[in-house]
């Protein structure tokens, strides 16, 4: 095989996997798997004044994280504390559990000490934070909230779904609030995938969305429902809808409030990027065009590079034979 096919053949293998991440990582962004389901018809689902005839699946825990990363106290800003006495409130009988570093780190070292080291050595601190929330629910079960989420009304109409998470209708999926009943086979396999999906990609934004945050889990998600485990009816899992826009249907179980504690210098960069995901696209695919036409590029001059350094040139197509001409 000459250097120049072996070229081409190495461009054209590294392309085709470019691509076929590519185009993995963009559906990230767009339409999930998954049952969705809007607030109003979980609300509707659940009869008012009367008792619900379906099984409750998820138990009336509570779960929230505090870790103060930078102080390491136990002390919670005022206006959190304000804001999860809202679920506190509006959840009467519900057990409430805060999660602060040492008890995170006691769970995983307790139950999955198989995890601590790679725990431990997360490089940002937001990195525990959402791997210990993932420990959590394939633990014990319940709702976990991010402590910028607060509670409009009672919970209990979200009890009957046997896992879910929130979507925001554009880009991955949410991780802030989630909910599940305990050792549920899609936390089994999220749980299992930290570790391999653990990298340093330079970003911060894109090392802690898509190593532990919610480009990790979205990625699950998608592959958890092309699992045998995905397609039984008992596993299934939902979607909420939780579109905060302008213009869409309002939330009714939950708040937005107070956030952005771990906003690094590239968390805007890649805001943006979420907004104008057409014009990215357009852009990686004249990125790919370019690289091939690199690659290309290359191979013919190592072909014509070859031939120079055998002591001949090429002869164009249909030349002819000259007398004395070597044989």
């Amino acid at each position: 095989m000459r250097p120049r096919t072996y070229v081409i053949v190495a461009v054209v293998l590294v392309q085709l996997f470019l691509v076929s991440r590519l185009v993995a990582f963009i559906q990230l962004f767009f339409e999930h798997s998954g049952i969705a389901i809007t607030q109003n018809e979980i609300a509707q689902a659940h009869p008012t004044g009367s008792e619900d005839r379906r099984p409750q699946l998820i138990p009336k825990i509570i779960h929230q994280v505090f870790h103060d990363w930078k102080y390491h106290n136990q002390t919670m800003p005022s206006d959190w504390d304000e804001v999860r006495q809202t679920c506190i409130d509006s959840n009467v009988g519900w057990e409430y559990r805060l999660w602060t570093e040492q008890s995170s780190r006691e769970l995983i070292e307790t139950h999955y000490p198989w995890f601590l080291s790679t725990y431990d050595g997360y490089k940002f601190p937001v990195q525990r934070v959402d791997a210990v929330r993932y420990f959590i629910l394939l633990k014990y079960g319940g709702i976990y909230l991010d402590l910028d989420n607060g509670c409009l009304r009672d919970l209990t109409p979200l009890l009957y779904y046997p896992t879910w998470t929130t979507d925001g209708g554009r880009g991955a999926l949410s991780n802030n609030i989630l909910a599940s009943i305990p050792n549920h086979p899609f936390w089994v396999l999220l749980t299992n995938s930290l570790i391999p999906y653990n990298y340093n990609y330079f970003f911060p934004y894109v090392t802690i969305s898509y190593a532990s945050g919610q480009w990790f889990e979205t990625a699950v998600w998608q592959a958890y429902h092309k699992t045998a485990a995905g397609s039984s009816p008992e596993n299934r899992l939902h979607r909420i809808m939780m579109d905060d826009r302008p213009g869409v249907e309002p939330w009714i179980f939950f708040t937005q409030e107070r956030g952005g504690t771990w906003v690094n210098w590239d968390n805007y960069f890649f805001l943006w990027i979420g907004d104008h995901l057409l014009l990215l696209g357009v852009g990686l695919c004249i990125l790919v065009a370019f690289v091939w036409w690199v690659g290309m590029r290359c191979a013919r001059w190592r072909g014509e590079g070859s031939h120079e350094r055998k002591g001949y040139a090429a002869l164009a197509r249909g030349s002819p034979r000259r007398e004395g001409d070597d044989v």
